[in-house]
């Protein structure tokens, strides 16, 4: 008795759930021709693809850039968290790769290089994905994308690395040494491989509650409709970013089941073993409810490394709960705050509101400061102002004090409903402050975005579109004022409390914002100008 694993796909389509994946023995070779013949009807070539299946494997990404001279350079290592099984697309990333040894990266970075020498890729930007079997280390190329894609953009958001700018260049006949790098000054050339001293974190962003009857387990079709970065200096501190920056009412790892349920159990394992968009909490419920990294690994097949680091985090969240915010002195609240934890999701933890964990932090002159993506680790001094915050010492974002300033807060990630116009409007209210001699300070999240580009506006800050996160940069920079009615619904609902907070929230007024939104304003509104609407009434759930 042998069992075979396999992959199917139907040429010229995309993976179909029931087509993905068939495991077959020798006494189901009859499911093996069923499953071929619905893939060969499917396709419009009559041809399918089998392969061996890889699910279960760890992905990883290299993103490199080749000139005509046959120089190459890596410009970021990308791990996937989720193991092979699940679109890279939906699957959360890291960048740098966290769980390779240097031997293992140099053969990847070395067999990524090869690949595009055989491909014959002689200018410009490639993606080169591998698979890592864990059980022997055996590694196998699974994909190349000779041209920049979703991971070219994450990548170049991650690094301040223009792989899209250097490629255009590249193709005319410069070569990598000829080409400066722009958020260096130049001080450096484009041959010179991006230095990280962060870690990025990619959570995509899905919509299922859009569509009912939608199947919302993951697999190898992708099914996100937008993404969010953060960027931390720890994995856990980037992690923490990510899942606030989403905007699904998470402020960090948030349960999603109640531990007094006699089936909470058996929904945590049956949502760690096949996956769906809200798995990343369910492995935290996992840690609360008992289960060992080993037990949640032989589920997920996660690497260990990064299931600790998310047990480490509950376990705080569980002395945080214990002790309160009484507990909370300067050196535990300034230990977690490192950690990513959002003052809202301490705030949960401790019984009290989050205005009290900020006040707590002001006590204790506990703030963010905000470190720079300069493409050399600081090696090197950087004039453009790329940032993003922590909990250090030094901050580096110098801002000026002789000129007035606008910031403008960014949509988020994409979902339906909310995606790329917001973004265009954001893009061009910067550019028209900048025209008017303003100095603009763009706030988002979402690496799909131009506004997120780093000579877009004057000042970059690549946070969460939160009130915490907006207070923090406000206290450094002190604008002049704060636009939230181009980046949709993310900002608008910060409107009032940034107004309560002595932020000066200029153009559409909070009230007025208000006015339109509330529903029974509106209706007050249009009753008192005497104009006609559609019968409504407002309900409310005790």
């Amino acid at each position: 008795m042998w069992r075979l694993t396999l992959a199917i796909r139907a040429s010229s389509a995309r993976l179909l759930p029931w087509a993905a994946l068939a495991a077959v023995s020798l006494i189901t070779v009859k499911n093996l021709k069923k499953f071929c013949a619905r893939g060969l009807d499917l396709s419009p070539t009559n041809e399918l693809l089998i392969d061996e299946s890889l699910i279960g494997w760890k992905e990883y990404e290299m993103e490199v850039v080749r000139d005509k001279n046959d120089n190459c350079i890596i410009v970021c290592s990308i791990e996937n968290f989720d193991a092979m099984g699940i679109h890279t697309g939906d699957s959360i990333t890291v960048a740098p790769a966290q769980t390779l040894t240097d031997k293992e990266y140099q053969i990847m970075r070395n067999a990524s290089m090869a690949v595009l020498r055989e491909i014959g890729v002689e200018t410009g930007g490639s993606n080169v994905q591998f698979a890592v079997n864990p059980k022997n280390g055996r590694l196998i190329v699974i994909e190349m994308n000779p041209r920049v894609s979703r991971s070219s953009a994450l990548a170049s958001k991650a690094t301040g690395f223009p792989i899209a700018k250097v490629a255009a260049k590249l193709a005319v006949g410069y070569t990598l040494d000829e080409l400066m790098n722009d958020i260096t000054g130049g001080r450096t050339p484009a041959s010179f491989e991006p230095s990280i001293d962060y870690v990025v974190t990619k959570i995509p962003r899905f919509n299922f509650e859009k569509f009912a009857g939608a199947n919302d387990r993951l697999t190898t079709q992708m099914k996100s409709v937008g993404e969010v970065m953060a960027i931390g200096r720890t994995q856990q501190e980037s992690l923490q970013k990510a899942l606030r920056g989403l905007e699904v009412g998470a402020t960090g790892f948030d349960p999603k089941v109640s531990l007094d349920d006699p089936e909470a159990l058996t929904k945590i394992r049956r949502e760690l073993k096949d996956a769906g968009a809200e798995r990343i909490w369910y492995i935290a419920d996992a840690f609360r409810a008992g289960l060992s990294v080993d037990g949640v690994f032989n589920l997920t097949n996660i690497d260990r490394w990064f299931l600790v680091q998310i047990e480490e985090l509950v376990r705080l969240e569980e002395k945080v709960a214990e002790v309160g915010i009484n507990g909370l002195d300067a050196d535990f609240l300034r230990h977690l705050k490192r950690k990513g934890f959002a003052d809202a999701r301490l705030a949960k933890l401790a019984g009290v509101r989050e205005a009290e964990i900020r006040k707590l932090r002001d006590q204790f002159d506990l703030h963010p400061v905000y470190k720079r993506v300069d493409t050399c680790a600081a090696e090197f001094a950087t004039d453009t102002a790329y940032m993003y915050s922590t909990y250090e010492d030094e901050c580096e974002s110098n801002p000026s004090v002789d000129r007035d300033k606008i910031m403008v807060l960014g949509g988020g990630p994409n979902r339906i409903g909310q995606g790329i116009e917001f973004d265009y409007c954001c893009v061009h209210a910067s550019l028209a402050l900048r025209e008017d001699g303003y100095e603009t300070i763009m706030v988002n999240c979402n690496p799909e975005t131009v506004s997120t580009d780093y000579d877009t506006s004057d000042r970059l800050y690549f946070e969460p579109v939160t009130l915490e996160d907006v207070l923090g940069i406000v206290r450094i920079e002190k604008p002049k004022g704060v636009i939230v009615q181009y980046g949709g619904q993310t900002p608008l609902k910060l409107a009032r409390a940034l107004e309560d907070a002595g932020v000066p929230v200029i153009g559409t007024s909070p009230d007025a914002i208000d006015r339109a939104e509330d529903r029974e304003r509106f209706q007050h509104a249009v009753d008192r100008l005497k104009l006609k609407q559609p019968a409504n009434a407002t309900v409310y759930r005790n």
